[in-house]
């Protein structure tokens, strides 16, 4: 006997890009998984830059999973959402029409219904594991972070460029100074020098650099800082990278405690310190980043209003 259908969530996706493509895919792909929990999605609306697809009966049906196997392929290839009209049961909105349809406040008007946990970490659950720390009373006092993974990969060749060294020679370096021409036939052999013996000098400490974040409540500081190689952050290769998205910030009313977040398109780490997790962190780790773990992340947290969207008997 099939389970009951508990939950119907009528979706629209602004945007086909790789994540909104990816997602369309996951919700097609898990549709015997939702069934199977009572659950139901209803992909009502597909929006890209110029125009907005939307199913014939919003009320009752939404785009049937061919057509948004289609979409996607149609916008793989680069197609227009119009193209996809001659498959019938929808309707197309040009701009500025598309614009009258889309009521982007009142989406966003009720907190309840706004789910971000796929700005921190794609689909790790970062922010849900803090806030079920902090709802615990679980007192928090800093963040660190490496906030860049273009900066933690140029933080591995011995050629860098690094942030207060930088700083330190704008006078004699700066676009006031010297051409661009110059700054790369010349000025950047200075500054690789100064980085190489500062990489030489931590080494030697047994450390490695990082460009890091520390947010604390008296303020933030950024740049290069010596950590021990065998550290969360020391261990990080390439263009791994701990990050703190500032969504965090609505935590704001209690004390921090440190998050270490690792992220780049292959591997993802948190590190979770509180006074429950002092000497033993809370360790997530995972894929960080990429269209298919993004949109699995975007998926889960369409799952997670269901209850908001219960049918009535």
């Amino acid at each position: 006997m099939p389970t009951p259908v508990k939950s119907v969530l009528p979706v629209v996706l602004l945007g086909c890009g790789g994540v909104g493509r990816y997602l369309l895919r996951h919700i097609v792909s898990c549709r015997p998984l939702h069934a199977n929990q009572g659950v139901a999605i209803r992909v009502v609306g597909v929006a890209d830059s110029s125009s907005l697809l939307v199913a014939e009966d919003v009320h009752s049906n939404g785009l049937d999973d061919a057509l948004l196997t289609q979409l996607c392929a149609a916008k793989s290839a680069g197609s227009p959402l119009s193209s996809l009209l001659a498959q019938g049961h929808c309707q197309l909105f040009k701009n500025p029409e598309a614009r009258g349809k889309e009521d982007f406040q009142k989406l966003v008007s009720n907190f309840r219904r706004i789910r971000f946990e796929s700005t921190v970490g794609a689909g790790l659950p970062v922010i849900a594991s803090v806030t079920r720390i902090i709802a615990s009373g679980d007192p928090v006092s800093r963040i660190v972070g490496s906030l860049s993974g273009t900066l933690g990969y140029v933080m591995n060749p011995r050629d860098d460029l690094g942030g207060m060294d930088v700083a330190r020679k704008v006078s004699e370096l700066g676009p006031d100074a010297v051409s661009t021409k110059d700054f790369l036939e010349s000025g950047l052999v200075q500054l690789d020098k100064s980085m190489e013996e500062r990489v030489k000098a931590a080494a030697s400490r047994g450390n490695v650099l990082r460009y890091v974040a520390e947010i604390e409540s008296t303020g933030c500081q950024v740049g290069l800082k010596e950590l021990p190689k065998d550290s969360a952050l020391g261990r990080l290769r390439g263009s791994d990278n701990v990050v703190m998205h500032p969504s965090l910030l609505f935590f704001s009313p209690f004390v921090w405690s440190s998050l270490y977040v690792t992220t780049d398109c292959s591997f993802d780490q948190v590190e979770i310190y509180s006074r429950c997790y002092q000497s033993s962190p809370l360790v997530i780790q995972g894929a960080g980043a990429g269209n298919d773990t993004t949109a699995a992340g975007v998926l889960a947290d369409i799952i997670d209003l269901q209850d908001l969207f219960q049918t009535t008997a």
